[in-house]
């Protein structure tokens, strides 16, 4: 089993990746829980999927789930969702120093450890992603959130989990698109400050998307090792170093925005286009050679990911996608910074972007 430390102030925790970890859910989260009932948070797929192994692998270690399951989907990040889950969890008598389990993708990571933030004043929780996209990015950090009819995670708190287990078998039981749109998390951290590690996807990413194992732990392993060591070292992105992992995310909101938060367009797979678009943006600039760019655009595609905005069949000009912009959880004294990159593994924060210049951009990528 591979073990990261994400050492946040205050707040340390594991990530602990192996094969089987859901059969074994019962015997690693109990030294975390005081009671035998423990709260599990899940939607109506993965309990499908999930929810008799689990029941199986807590009776194992003296627990009972007490279930909540909920709609599958983006939707489900709301405020009427989350009203729910805080119902729930009282009326689970839960207490501050107990812990609800997220079974789920990064919807589920995120409204659970959203109310786990509110209730009580704020209670703990466990994490256990079961989509690729969760395992490599959502489910580590403390980022939770809900959706408002304004835009993405706009309303949320900084709330680490007390553990986070992430089972690469858990992986089968997805629609292969699924699995792509979070391999889009694992080549952002790539393209943020480790070249090598985006050779190693150019070479080994489809094996990933194949279902290897071995290139699964890899990925996800080094995802996490990266992403915690910038969570360790600005937990709540006061210095901009934390901002880093947004790479793709600001192009990527405002897709997701245009086609309505749907299964038009999964979140993985806005922030693959996304980071395409930074990379162009970025040669547009005369920041990044065009080399480099169309090397990201042609690794995106080759996976199967959106790589251009043709393939969503847009009908807005570049001036409505930067209007989704401003209503951006970063926007800073009326100004929204911008990743842009100098070249693969060096990207950076911008803040003298003009939205202007980028709608102009947007326009022309329209078109192309």
């Amino acid at each position: 089993m591979a073990v990261i430390p994400v050492d946040v102030a205050g707040a340390p925790y594991e990530v602990r990746i192996a094969p089987g970890l859901i059969d074994r859910a019962g015997a690693e989260i109990r030294a975390f829980v005081r009671k035998d009932r423990v709260p599990v948070i899940t939607d109506a797929n993965v309990a499908q999927a999930w929810r008799a192994r689990v029941d199986t692998a807590f009776e194992a270690a003296g627990l009972t789930a007490q279930w909540l399951i909920l709609p599958a989907g983006e939707s489900t990040k709301s405020w009427l969702y989350l009203a729910e889950v805080v119902d729930f969890l009282i009326a689970c008598e839960i207490e501050r120093k107990d812990r609800v389990v997220a079974l789920g993708g990064g919807v589920i990571g995120d409204l659970v450890g959203f109310a786990a933030s509110m209730v009580k004043r704020g209670c703990g929780f466990i994490q256990i992603p079961t989509t690729l996209l969760a395992q490599v990015d959502s489910s580590v950090g403390g980022k939770t959130a809900i959706n408002t009819p304004a835009g993405k995670n706009l309303v949320g708190a900084f709330h680490q989990p007390a553990l986070v287990l992430a089972d690469p078998d858990a992986l089968d039981s997805l629609p292969l698109r699924e699995t792509r749109a979070g391999y889009a998390e694992v080549v952002k951290y790539g393209l943020i400050d480790d070249p090598e590690f985006f050779a190693w996807c150019e070479e080994n990413g489809p094996r990933l998307l194949a279902g290897d194992r071995e290139a699964r732990v890899t990925a996800i392993a080094r995802s996490v090792a990266a992403k915690a060591r910038i969570v360790a070292e600005d937990e709540k992105e006061t210095t901009g170093v934390r901002a880093l992992l947004n790479l793709g995310h600001t192009f990527g909101h405002a897709l997701e925005a245009e086609t309505g938060f749907s299964d038009r367009l999964l979140h993985g797979e806005g922030v693959a286009l996304g980071m395409v678009l930074a990379a162009r943006f970025s040669v547009r600039l005369g920041l990044m050679n065009g080399q480099d760019a169309e090397r990201i655009a042609a690794h995106i595609g080759a996976v199967g990911l959106p790589a251009s905005l043709s393939a969503l069949s847009l009908t807005c000009d570049g001036a409505r996608l930067a209007d989704h912009m401003l209503h951006d959880k970063k926007m800073d004294a009326g100004t929204l910074p911008f990743l842009l990159l100098r070249g693969i593994g060096q990207t950076f924060l911008a803040r003298d972007v003009d939205l202007a210049d980028v709608a102009a951009f947007l326009d022309d990528e329209l078109k192309r």
